[in-house]
């Protein structure tokens, strides 16, 4: 980027994503690793549920490509996440991505921590499960369950039902991004054409497997609708990038129940819900961004070309 972000204004940022699931969680992965603001200690691969029982090796080895394209494998650490869902809210499932959130809040480091989320919570319930004490070192977002107040089905919820009961029960500090809130993010694949596709090799891929997923959807023949995306992870980057702090609300953290609605639990903790999130900045950002990246990249290579020349 052509600045810097002063220090005492970074994060400390673990990314958690079931990044083989569909095609927004590299937009938001990307997003992420070009924002000065957000120092990355680390990115999860996680499951993504009964739609594979591989999921999570899948997410593992996507990230893993998508540094790879960007020219960053090894700049940032890469950790296999909880293979499956919890059995119970008693009973985490240990991983190495469970123990990097607690390895990180448990640091002495004066800069926040935010662990956000673009698939399940298994890996932030087996953490505070397996150490209480990180409840009050990190905060997580979460981009997932239904619309307020009733709930209803939703994928990331889906996958772990038990893992969300831990966490909305638990003195962990979340920020959450329903369903009707991250499909505010919504894109034409024209626009991708015109504003990813021709910005480097990753951008190039970006725009090739979503348009690839978009054709052989085969799990949901009707989703999407053939011209068009909702880019729903990318909130759990922006709002670390500017909190939108007049457009969330308190909520009593409500228990979920098996059809994965929302009960009312009067007198629990508060967590943030967000009500409504800034397409327009959030796209605009990445645009800006990845067109930034690229032009680097151009540069890079321009340089080694001449190195080559006698």
């Amino acid at each position: 980027m052509p600045y810097e972000v002063p220090e005492q204004k970074q994060v400390r940022v673990i990314i958690n994503t079931d990044a083989k699931n569909e095609a927004d969680d590299q937009y938001a992965i990307v997003h992420a690793i070009l924002s000065q603001r957000l120092q990355i200690k680390g990115i999860i691969g996680a499951h993504f549920g009964a739609r594979s029982a591989t999921g999570m090796e899948e997410s593992y080895e996507e990230v893993e490509h998508v540094l790879r394209l960007m020219g960053m494998r090894g700049q940032y650490d890469v950790y296999r996440g909880a293979p499956h869902k919890i059995r119970d809210i008693h009973t985490p499932v240990p991983s190495e991505g469970s123990q990097l959130i607690i390895d990180e809040a448990m640091k002495d480091d004066p800069r926040p921590l935010f662990v956000i989320f673009q698939g399940p919570l298994t890996d932030l319930a087996s953490a505070y499960l397996q150490e209480p004490r990180i409840a009050d070192r990190l905060t997580a977002v979460w981009i997932g369950g239904g619309t307020y107040p009733e709930g209803h089905e939703e994928f990331n919820l889906s996958n772990d039902v038990a893992a969300v009961n831990v966490v909305f029960n638990s003195p962990i500090p979340l920020w959450q991004v329903p369903k009707d809130v991250y499909e505010m993010v919504r894109v034409g694949i024209a626009e991708l054409a015109l504003k990813v596709r021709p910005h480097g090799r990753i951008g190039g891929y970006l725009y090739d497997y979503l348009v690839s997923h978009n054709m052989n959807n085969g799990h949901r023949p009707q989703w999407p609708k053939g011209e068009t995306w909702v880019l729903g992870d990318s909130p759990a980057v922006s709002l670390l990038l500017e909190e939108q702090r007049f457009d969330y609300e308190m909520v009593e953290a409500p228990n979920v129940d098996a059809d994965m609605r929302y009960i009312a639990k009067p007198g629990n903790r508060q967590i943030r819900v967000y009500r409504s999130v800034d397409a327009r900045f959030i796209l605009e950002d990445f645009y800006a961004k990845l067109a930034l990246f690229a032009l680097y990249e151009k540069e890079l290579d321009s340089q080694r070309c001449g190195q080559q020349i006698p």
